[in-house]
């Protein structure tokens, strides 16, 4: 049988080119913590990411040598993940990336995701729950079994979680009570150049 078992996506491109796009997504990852792609790229950059996050907790010299030789701006993303990120990460036995999906970004319709880091600024599920939990008390409803899973999820490694959680709440709350509802339209990214009329 020709082939056999794939271990990794292709993603249409010959194997220099995937890891230089590669190495760039995780790259943009550790500086950004947060960036939205196609959902393929997302979940192969997750595998490079949660790899090169855990070479920067052990911070050995082997693993500082790993990281120097993966990345093209290789002192700014080792000093990024042996100091803050390596002390975000300490309790945390893996899982540091989550990749959601979101609607299509371009208007090839090509399926896309947010790859972002956990327990950082800009966690989107963290988010997410406490604008559910503003729009329950806002109802006066009770925190369902979902929701209580959620919650447990995005504060169990998070620290001081109680009280930035809490303060979330109270943003979104008052963007409720202000009426700011965030972005009303998302303009889609233009993927293939207007042509022009030949007559």
């Amino acid at each position: 049988m020709a082939g056999g078992l794939v271990k990794h996506r292709a993603l249409q491109r010959k194997s220099s080119h995937r890891r230089a796009l590669l190495r760039n997504l995780v790259g943009s990852l550790i500086e950004h913590e947060s960036i939205s792609t196609t959902w393929p790229k997302a979940k192969e950059a997750q595998k490079l990411a949660e790899k090169m996050i855990t070479h920067g907790k052990k911070a050995t010299e082997a693993s500082r040598r790993e990281t120097l030789k993966f990345f093209f701006r290789p002192q700014e993303m080792w000093d990024k993940l042996s100091g803050p990120l390596r002390q975000r990460y300490l309790n945390r036995p893996g899982g540091y990336t989550r990749v959601l999906r979101i609607e299509p970004m371009k208007e090839d319709q090509a399926p896309s995701a947010i790859l972002e880091l956990v327990d950082g600024p800009k966690d989107m599920r963290f988010a997410l729950t406490a604008k559910t939990i503003a729009n329950l008390r806002e109802k006066g409803h009770e925190i369902n079994d979902m929701t209580a899973a959620n919650i447990q999820k995005v504060t169990r490694f998070r620290p001081d979680a109680e009280n930035d959680l809490e303060r979330m709440i109270g943003e979104f709350e008052r963007m409720a009570v202000e009426g700011d509802h965030g972005i009303d339209e998302i303009e889609k990214k233009k993927v293939y150049p207007k042509q022009q009329r030949s007559r």
